[in-house]
C-alpha cells in the first residue's frame, strides 16, 4: 500500500522507537485501520504475554510527521526446547509488520534485525501472510484457510461441498444446538480433554480466562451441546473488523460420531453472516494433518503462510512441529500421561512451544 503523492523512495525514512504506554491509544487506532494488522496485532497481547506466559515484549512503532505508519509486535521466547528466539508473534497464527506503505516496513524489519543481533538470540522469526523479505529463508510447512462470506445464510449453506454439508445437515438432524457461553469454563474442559488425547500440553485455564476478559465481545466462546444439554464441542473465536477466526478449540471424544464438529463450525459461520461479517478465517494448519483435510473439505482454498527467518546462530530454519524428532518424542511421552498430569504440568511446558 504505497501512497500515490509521492515514490517510495523520495520519501523520509520513518523513526522506529519501542512502545510506549503512551502509545496505547495511537497503536490501536493504527490496527484497526490497517488493513494488514491482524487480531494478533492488537497491543492487549502484549501484558498478556508478559503476564500469562512470562516472556520479554519489545513491540516497536513506526513514526512519521506525528502518526503511526507502522507496528511490529516482538516477543522473545527463551525455550529450553527451541534455543532463544525473537517471533512475531508467539502463540499466534499471524505477525511480522503491519504498515501503511513499503518504507514503514523497511525501517522496522532493520530495528528487528538490529534488535535481534543486540539481544543475542538465534534467530528473528516473521509469521507473516504474504512474503516481505525474498532473500530470507522461510518455512513452508503452514498454510491458512480464509473465504469470503456470502451475505444470505442459505448460500454459505449451499456454498459448502456435497460431502461437507452433509455432515452439517447430519448435525442439525441429531438436534445440536449453539450457545454462547459467558465464561470459559466448559470450553476449557473440552479443549483440555482434545489436547491430552493428541498428545499436545494445554495452555492453562488462566490463559484463555485472560483472553475472554482482556478482548471481551471480540473473544467469543461457542459451544455447542446434544439434545440431553450436554456439551460436546466448543470454540474460541476472536474478532477484527468484518472477519471471525476461530482459534482453539476442543471436542469430546463422541463428538465425530454426531458431526458436532461440522456443527460447530456451520454455527460460527452462520452467526457470522447474521453480524454482517465479510470474512471466515479458519486459521493456520500444518499440511498433510487431518485438521488441513477438514478445512479444505470445507470449499476453502489453502494459501501458503510466509513465516519469514533472520538466521544469526543457526544454520537452518526452527522446527518447532511435530515433523522435528524432538517433538515428536515429546509428543509420545505426553499422551502416557495421566489426564490430571498433564493438566497440571502442561501450562509450563507449552510457554517452551510458543
Amino acid at each position: 500500500m504505497k501512497p500515490l503523492d509521492l515514490p517510495v523512495d523520495a520519501r523520509a525514512t520513518p523513526t522506529v522507537r519501542p512502545f510506549r504506554e503512551g502509545d496505547r491509544a495511537a497503536w490501536s487506532a493504527f490496527v484497526v485501520n490497517c488493513p494488514e494488522a491482524t487480531f494478533f496485532h492488537r497491543i492487549e497481547w502484549r501484558e498478556l504475554i508478559e503476564d500469562v506466559f512470562r516472556h520479554r515484549t519489545h513491540y516497536l512503532i513506526a513514526e512519521q510527521g506525528g502518526a503511526v505508519v507502522g507496528v511490529l509486535p516482538l516477543v522473545r521466547v527463551k525455550s529450553w526446547l527451541f534455543g532463544d528466539s525473537l517471533v512475531s508473534l508467539p502463540f499466534a497464527v499471524y505477525g511480522g509488520a503491519a504498515v501503511s506503505d513499503e518504507v514503514a516496513r523497511a525501517a522496522l524489519h532493520r530495528s528487528a534485525s538490529d534488535l535481534a543481533r543486540d539481544l543475542g538470540v538465534q534467530y528473528l522469526e516473521l509469521r507473516n501472510r504474504v512474503t516481505t523479505e525474498p532473500g530470507w529463508p522461510r518455512q513452508d510447512l503452514y498454510v491458512t484457510f480464509r473465504k469470503t462470506l456470502l451475505p444470505e445464510v442459505d448460500a454459505n449453506l449451499l456454498a459448502i461441498p456435497r460431502k461437507q454439508r452433509a455432515m452439517v445437515r447430519k448435525g442439525i438432524d441429531r438436534g445440536l444446538v449453539s450457545e454462547i457461553d459467558r465464561s470459559v469454563g466448559r470450553f476449557f474442559d473440552l479443549y483440555a480433554d482434545n489436547q491430552h488425547r493428541h498428545g499436545t500440553p494445554p495452555f492453562s485455564r488462566r490463559y484463555f480466562e485472560a483472553l475472554h476478559s482482556t478482548f471481551g465481545d471480540d473473544c467469543e466462546v461457542l459451544t455447542v451441546v446434544d439434545p440431553s444439554g450436554a456439551p460436546v464441542s466448543s470454540v474460541m473465536s476472536f474478532y477484527l473488523r468484518d472477519e471471525v477466526l476461530p482459534y482453539n478449540a476442543g471436542d469430546h471424544d463422541r463428538a465425530r460420531a454426531v458431526a458436532a464438529n461440522d456443527f460447530k463450525y456451520w454455527e460460527l459461520m452462520r452467526r457470522a453472516v447474521g453480524r454482517g461479517l465479510r470474512v471466515f478465517d479458519y486459521g493456520r494448519s500444518k499440511r498433510g494433518t487431518g485438521s488441513f483435510d477438514f478445512k479444505k473439505n470445507w470449499g476453502f482454498e489453502a494459501r501458503p503462510l510466509q513465516y519469514e527467518y533472520l538466521l544469526l546462530k543457526r544454520d537452518a530454519v526452527p522446527q518447532n512441529n511435530p515433523s522435528n524428532p524432538k517433538y515428536r518424542a515429546f509428543i509420545g511421552m505426553w499422551r502416557r500421561l495421566p489426564g490430571p498430569v498433564a493438566a497440571a504440568i502442561g501450562p509450563s511446558i507449552v510457554r517452551n512451544l510458543g
